[in-house]
């Protein structure tokens, strides 16, 4: 009997004692998972983040740098071509603004990447060219409403990066061209609403229905490149008339600021 007793006695204290480990497990889990935890939001801020001269540069200033210069290398040659093929004077005029808007914020990216000492590219992006080759087979009034909302929904979407960028960016290079970019993308969005013929409703479709795009490769931190010599010219413009703005050149060898 007393042996019965014991092992009750030792069942039931073993009970016990694997319940309060139990508990106290469970206690310190949260703790210990929260404290330790890495892969928060400010973590990849500071693994992504590079110095500069110009102060700390982000995965997100690198995206945006390459997306401006990605978008004169096709809304520059799109604007030379509604100078041409545009039917109506707001179009063309939609047109002149692509040309002189790109053309100044083309030359303003090169030279802040220079600076921080970040690679461009010389092409436009596969969507880019696609949205070009479009362009390029319309004629008449249907050119005309495929410009002004291939455009104008392209605008749309990057001008929410600007912002976020100007907001948030803590590099003075990126900061002031962000407010180029601004001005820049606003004006356009502004002449291509006057041509009269964007398509709000689809715009609104489109933007409920979309899901978050994949970033753009980050060019590679300031500092010395693999390869020092300049990237290679564009071969070939998107369309055989109309020309890409100049070639991007690779940063110095040795990650030392340019000279504007």
């Amino acid at each position: 009997m007393r042996s019965i007793n014991a092992r009750g006695l030792f069942t039931g204290t073993g009970l016990i004692i694997t319940a309060l480990t139990a508990t106290l497990a469970a206690l310190v889990f949260p703790i210990w998972s929260y404290a330790d935890r890495s892969g928060t939001g400010v973590d990849t801020l500071n693994a992504e983040t590079v110095s500069t001269n110009f102060g700390p540069l982000s995965a997100l200033d690198r995206e945006f740098v390459t997306k401006v210069r990605l978008a004169g290398l096709w809304e520059l040659p799109a604007g030379q071509q509604a100078e041409e093929r545009g039917t109506t004077k707001a179009v063309r005029t939609a047109g002149e603004h692509l040309v002189e808007g790109h053309t100044f914020l083309d030359a303003r990216v090169r030279n802040v990447a220079a600076r921080l000492g970040l690679e461009l590219p010389n092409q436009p992006s596969e969507q880019q060219r696609a949205w070009l080759t479009t362009l390029s087979a319309a004629r008449g009034e249907e050119y005309d409403r495929q410009f002004a909302n291939i455009l104008r929904g392209a605008h749309g979407k990057v001008f929410g990066l600007v912002a976020q960028v100007r907001a948030n960016t803590r590099n003075s290079l990126v900061r002031g061209l962000a407010d180029d970019a601004n001005t820049t993308v606003l004006d356009h969005i502004t002449v291509l609403e006057a041509t009269g013929l964007v398509d709000f409703e689809a715009l609104a479709r489109d933007a409920a229905s979309a899901s978050a795009p994949p970033l753009t490769n980050s060019p590679a931190p300031p500092g010395p490149t693999a390869s020092p010599s300049p990237p290679a010219p564009a071969s070939a413009s998107p369309s055989p008339t109309y020309s890409l703005p100049p070639a991007a050149t690779a940063p110095p060898p040795d990650g030392k600021d340019r000279k504007p």
